[in-house]
């Protein structure tokens, strides 16, 4: 049985069609928030940045949000495919004290366990991350405004509930409770620049920047994975707007941003519009888009966007995840080829599915046996690996679908 499923935008299926794919054509790898079903994608992870990356040399923009930063963050150490292999043990083998009678640990202990292990784990290796010569590592968080502006027993279910409610009506209108924080290295290559540029638009969301250094970058990490009422938010983190910061997930579950030079150009403002909008509509857009490449327009996309995902939709924003008409690709998408498992393989999983965060709950207290199914699962996902490095090897359009 096939592991992988290969999907191309239309302008990355044109590219792979004249010349395939190499290592020199990728400028941004995104990397989804989604807990354990990131463990996944650890073979595809070594292959790309251990092996397939170093035959090149072009700077490329690492875009991740909860797991996804923590991924694209290891990628960045020196021996990254040790580091690799470290992330995926030490995810899988976390275990928290669970209080008497529940099934759940506290929120307080949770972030207290996890601060605890990043130190661990990129204590003393920050400059690494930071100064990495070719990789410019783009940290999403999610900051709290008005209500949600601190933690709070009642504001904050109150300030999600307003969120949830106006995400429904149009995920731009969100805004006015959280805001995408993007913390992002620098740039040593841009003379005063006080960090790298970003790969995409912002004209979609809410959003601000703000420079990754060795004083924010644990605070940042952190936060972009505190997911609401499992981890406690992240106050105040330096060099950053005051206020609560939590997962990166919320505003961007799975990245789908508008990715291109300065996000100015017609293909990102079509793909600002085109996000959230209805399923009528965006056929629509698509046929303005269409139009705009046919006047000789060209999108302001650099190169190509690889994305090794958990599954081959793009979600906008963790509360769209039941709005079924934002599951669709956008011109947003054009240049990106997805890499992800097959809904056929991943039935043939350790309880027929994923790893996800409901294991923590479905196995309690027994953490070896939740560990032995991630294992099996991620031992599995080597065949991820093996299968795109054929790919690479002897491109096959006909394994590729539209995004």
């Amino acid at each position: 049985m096939k592991a992988l499923r290969i999907h191309a935008g239309p302008r990355a299926r044109q590219h792979l069609e004249r010349n395939g794919l190499q290592p020199g054509d990728v400028g941004v790898i995104p990397a989804a928030a989604g807990g354990p079903k990131g463990l996944i994608l650890g073979p595809l992870d070594r292959f790309i940045f251990g092996e397939w990356l170093p035959r090149s040399d072009q700077p490329v923009h690492l875009v991740g949000a909860s797991i996804g930063a923590w991924r694209m963050a290891t990628a960045c150490l020196q021996q990254s495919v040790a580091a690799f292999e470290r992330l995926e043990h030490d995810y899988i083998h976390q275990d928290y004290e669970l209080p008497p009678g529940k099934k759940r640990p506290t929120a307080a202990h949770v972030s207290e366990r996890f601060g605890r292990n990043l130190d661990a784990f990129y204590g003393g290796r920050v400059d690494e991350v930071l100064s990495h010569p070719r990789y410019r590592l783009h940290i999403i968080t999610s900051r709290g405004r008005h209500l949600l502006g601190r933690e709070h027993g009642v504001a904050t279910p109150l300030g999600y509930l307003g969120a949830f409610l106006t995400n429904t009506v149009h995920r731009k209108a969100m805004g006015a409770w959280l805001e995408r924080v993007v913390f992002s290295s620098h740039d040593e290559s841009v003379p005063g620049a006080a960090c790298a540029a970003l790969p995409f638009g912002t004209s979609d969301y809410r959003t601000r920047q703000v420079r990754l250094s060795s004083a924010n970058f644990m605070a940042a990490l952190q936060a972009s994975c505190s997911i609401p009422f499992v981890l406690q938010a992240v106050h105040n983190i330096p060099g950053a707007p005051p206020g609560a910061y939590w997962d990166g997930g919320i505003t961007d579950y799975h990245l789908h941003l508008a990715y291109g030079r300065g996000g100015s150009d017609a293909s990102n403002l079509i793909a600002k519009k085109a996000i959230g909008t209805s399923a009528d509509g965006l056929k629509t857009l698509k046929s303005e888009g269409a139009q705009t490449m046919a006047a000789g327009v060209r999108p302001g996309f650099a190169d190509i966007v690889l994305y090794p995902h958990f599954q081959h939709r793009v979600v906008p924003g963790w509360l769209d995840k039941g709005l079924k008409w934002r599951h669709r690709a956008t011109p947003a998408l054009d240049n990106m080829v997805v890499l992800s498992p097959s809904p056929d393989w991943v039935r043939a999983l350790p309880n027929a599915k994923l790893p996800d965060r409901k294991d923590f709950t479905h196995y309690g207290t027994d953490s070896r046996a939740r560990a032995q199914a991630w294992l099996g699962a991620t031992s599995a996902s080597q065949q991820l690996a093996d299968e795109w490095a054929e790919w690479l090897q002897r491109p096959d359009m006909g394994a590729v679908h539209p995004l």
